[in-house]
């Protein structure tokens, strides 16, 4: 059914809007520009005015969920002790990857349209990724330790890649049908985040500022 007709001065936040819609509902395959106009209720060709092709409208989808995951890592809880940021970091990131699972199923795990068409689309992505390589570089100098820049990006991976797989089992239904205890899956957040610390080097006391 179509929905009613948009007024022009709204129809770019509408489509995007309405292909946010579609990607949760339907799958990412099911959107197009066309599909766009009609939930909207406008012409095949409205939506074109504000995005070229629909790579353009999904690159501003895509864009838009890597800002707000930037701006909630950028307003996560601030100790000022290195390693403990770090771990507010893998908290925040957490958090915002179960609390928004289409925003991050958007920018992990969809086939997103061409980088360099699209130079914006990965703008906050990159800011997402310098935070956790700054936060690194934080936990080295406190422990008067010299990181070269491929140290540090490794060490970005390596932490990005374990909240990324945390995130994504307990993002998901599989984890809910092995019997293991409600207690073991409240602690496997806190639990993940002192292995990274360790693999970092890091002496959990540490993080409490008592050894």
């Amino acid at each position: 059914m179509k929905k009613k007709a948009k007024e022009p001065g709204n129809l770019r936040e509408d489509c995007v809007a309405e292909a946010r819609a579609i990607v949760e509902e339907d799958g990412l395959e099911k959107l197009s520009l066309r599909e766009v106009a009609r939930r909207l209720g406008v012409s095949h060709g409205a939506p074109y005015r504000h995005f070229p092709s629909r790579d353009h409208l999904l690159a501003e989808v895509v864009a838009r969920a890597f800002g707000e995951f930037a701006a909630h890592l950028d307003a996560r809880h601030k100790t000022g002790t290195p390693q403990e940021d770090l771990a507010e970091m893998g908290r925040a990131y957490l958090s915002y990857a179960l609390a928004h699972p289409l925003n991050y199923r958007l920018m992990f795990g969809t086939p997103l349209p061409d980088p360099e068409a699209h130079p914006g689309m990965m703008r906050e992505a990159r800011h997402a990724f310098a935070l956790l390589r700054g936060g690194l570089c934080a936990v080295h100098a406190a422990r008067r330790r010299d990181a070269s820049d491929e140290a540090l990006d490794l060490d970005a991976l390596f932490v990005w890649s374990i909240m990324h797989g945390l995130s994504s089992v307990l993002g998901g239904s599989t984890i809910d049908q092995i019997g293991l205890p409600a207690r073991t899956l409240t602690k496997l957040p806190e639990h993940s985040l002192m292995r990274i610390g360790r693999a970092l080097g890091v002496d959990p006391q540490e993080r409490d500022g008592t050894s």
